[in-house]
């Protein structure tokens, strides 16, 4: 039996820029981070020939190909395993449409999992190039590259998006109580809805053209916020956010609407220095940047929805339970 243990994200600057309409003219570039919420991958041998997965639902089958659930076809295509296997995916959170980038942490999971079954041990690297190549190259979904590199190697990171296709990871070191200090300043609420990220960043993909000079300011903002960042000036990471919102506003006509609007008002008005619907845009969580002593303010005025406490997470995906074949 093998389990694996990948981190969910909060995105906080530069989204948008990972997508290939723009790397492949301009390379991207995102500040992103791992959080202590996750998703958990068990794979156990069975005695029979048969393929038993558990997810939202069940499904037993005799070969890979039949398969429903495409990221588990073919992340255990990838690893080789043909038959008599029992899998069984768990989140801490429900991962459709969280805007966490649950789908990639699953991803990226499953190859961890599959991989270490077989005995093959893969590096960060791998497993992100490999999930970007099942969700991107196969299944032909219009998303970017950050969620995967970050569930695979954790931590809060500066990733680049080159035009040959490359990605950089760099991993901003903080001490575990600067850590902490950036991580109690943000905060996520849940919309009570989810969405289709695939339908929006579709659109967003098909507006790249017209949207280039808003997602080169997006870019800028992370650019400087790894600055910030780097110099522990966490404050301005909350206004830079602010701006990136209004940025991200413009991209596609679904990202936002008067409902996510009233909630993102009230919360500046109740202290939060700024903030963005966390991944594509509307609904999953809400992520706001406000300093300690505005929270108790901002909980009251959003009361009315639930809150998920949440840390900064410094690993990507693991392997938490190895017991071998």
């Amino acid at each position: 039996m093998v389990i694996s243990q990948t981190p969910l994200r909060v995105s906080l600057l530069g989204g948008g820029t990972d997508l290939a309409a723009f790397y492949q003219r301009e390379d991207g570039r995102v500040v992103s981070s791992s959080i202590d919420k996750y998703v958990y991958v068990i794979v156990k041998g069975r005695f029979d020939d048969l393929i038993v997965l558990n997810y939202s639902r069940k499904e037993v089958v005799e070969r890979v190909e039949d398969i429903k659930h495409d990221l588990i076809r073919e992340a255990i295509g990838k690893a080789g395993i043909e038959k008599g296997v029992e899998v069984t995916t768990l989140a801490d959170i429900p991962s459709e449409g969280s805007g966490l980038g649950s789908s990639s942490s699953i991803t990226v999971g499953l190859l961890n999992a599959f991989h270490t079954y077989e005995g093959n041990h893969k590096s960060a690297a791998e497993l992100a190039r490999e999930a970007c190549e099942i969700e991107i190259d196969i299944l032909g979904r219009p998303i970017g590259k950050q969620d995967q590199y970050i569930a695979a190697y954790g931590g809060v990171c500066m990733l680049g998006f080159e035009k040959g296709g490359e990605v950089t990871v760099e991993k901003l070191t903080f001490s575990e109580s600067q850590r902490c200090r950036l991580g109690e300043n943000l905060l996520l609420f849940y919309t009570n809805r989810t969405r289709s990220a695939s339908r929006i960043l579709a659109e967003q993909r098909a507006k790249t053209q017209d949207n280039f000079h808003i997602l080169r300011q997006m870019k800028q903002h992370a650019v400087e916020a790894r600055k910030h960042l780097i110099n522990n000036s966490f404050d301005t990471i909350g206004l830079l956010m602010r701006e990136t919102w209004e940025c991200k506003k413009q991209l596609a006509q679904s990202i936002s609407d008067p409902e996510i609007d009233e909630l993102y008002d009230r919360a500046l008005s109740s202290g939060a220095v700024g903030g963005k619907i966390a991944g594509a845009g509307g609904g999953g969580f809400l992520l706001l940047y406000c300093p300690l002593e505005r929270q108790r303010e901002l909980r009251e005025a959003l009361s009315h929805i639930r809150e998920l406490p949440f840390g900064l997470d410094r690993f990507g995906t693991k392997i938490i339970f190895n017991m071998g074949r």
